[in-house]
């Protein structure tokens, strides 16, 4: 296929004004990739933190980055060696531009490993299928890292668990709710005000706590009084104390992201001995192969069994921005818009 590809990239670290639209040549899949058209492409901290330089791992790229790890399409080539996948078949990307700076997802067309498009479940958007890579494969690894924790969730895989996902509105905190429900698990969630629960309500959590009230590990203990077995956690050193007051012995701390304003996150040896408990950190970019296949193959069975849902009724807003705005995109993310932030590459909505 020739012609040219409607790209938004940066050639410098910065803030989100070093992104800028070109056009580059469309290119054909090599050996053990899919070449994917990109209905809409999802914006994630992850994304702008890279394009900042704050946590990028390689040097700039001499031919530039194009950002956007998620994003969803449909495949319309497909190179040598590729089994299980075919032209026409609606995808949803994982980790688009780790290590190729090329394949972002703020593109119309992107190259990427076949293993990093997972077929799209039928009857599922697009924009579902922009919004699931990072936050929901980070929630899976999250819910399946303790001890005796299955390696794939399904109905049951959790049943008599206690969870504790903090961050209950954000974008991973909304996906570890659902899951964890959808396994079989008591959820409770943490949250900074009345308008996040209700979020965070709506994702399903049985039990919602404002973490900034003074009572709030006792509002824990109150509502599961067996402790918790797994905290999903996305500010370590700021809730330190509180997992602490609400672990069940045996228990896992599972942390994929510290706020910065908590400070570096210092371990309380002999409270945490007691407690025998568990630190596992999460990031999705070196998460063994086989266990990412598992995460993608049981996201998709919630996403066929309706109970990972996207949207406002479902505890996450969608904010939709056109590629052009894709600066825009990035800075609601920054800045901390609540739900999840989409942007828009192709015209049409009726794939």
């Amino acid at each position: 296929m020739t012609g040219k590809n409607r790209a938004i990239v940066y050639s410098e670290f910065g803030d989100a004004g070093v992104l800028r639209e070109t056009e580059r040549d469309i290119v054909e899949p090599g050996p053990g990739e899919v070449r994917v058209r990109v209905v809409v492409s999802g914006v994630n901290p992850t994304d702008w933190k890279t394009r900042s330089g704050a946590t990028a791992m390689a040097p700039m790229a001499d031919e530039g980055q194009v950002p956007n790890q998620d994003g969803a399409g449909v495949i319309d080539a497909v190179g040598p060696g590729v089994t299980g996948l075919r032209t026409g078949d609606r995808v949803w990307l994982i980790m688009a531009a780790y290590q190729r700076p090329a394949s972002g997802t703020a593109q119309e067309y992107t190259v990427v490993p076949a293993d990093r498009a997972v077929p799209l479940p039928d009857g599922v958007g697009f924009e579902a299928g922009a919004s699931l890579g990072v936050p929901a494969m980070t929630a899976h690894r999250a819910l399946t890292v303790h001890e005796g924790a299955p390696p794939r969730l399904a109905p049951g895989a959790l049943a008599g668990l206690n969870v504790l996902v903090a961050g209950g509105a954000g974008a991973v905190g909304n996906a570890a709710i659902q899951l964890a429900v959808w396994a079989g698990a008591t959820v409770a969630a943490t949250v900074s005000g009345p308008e996040k629960a209700d979020l965070a309500r709506r994702a399903g959590a049985h039990h919602v706590v404002n973490y900034r009230d003074e009572d709030a590990a006792a509002q824990l203990r109150s509502a599961v009084p067996a402790g918790i077995d797994v905290v999903v956690e996305v500010a370590a050193a700021h809730n330190a104390e509180l997992n602490l007051s609400v672990l069940r012995p045996g228990g896992t701390i599972a942390i994929y992201a510290n706020d910065s304003s908590g400070g570096p996150l210092a371990v309380d040896v002999r409270r945490n001995m007691v407690l025998n408990a568990r630190y596992q950190f999460v990031l999705l970019y070196t998460v063994p192969r086989p266990a990412l296949a598992g995460a993608a193959t049981a996201v998709n069975a919630a996403l066929t069994d309706g109970a990972l849902r996207f949207g406002p009724e479902a505890g996450i807003p969608l904010h939709e921005y056109p590629l052009a705005a894709t600066a825009a995109a990035h800075a609601a993310v920054e800045s901390g818009t609540v739900g999840k932030v989409l942007i828009r590459v192709a015209d049409s909505r009726n794939e």
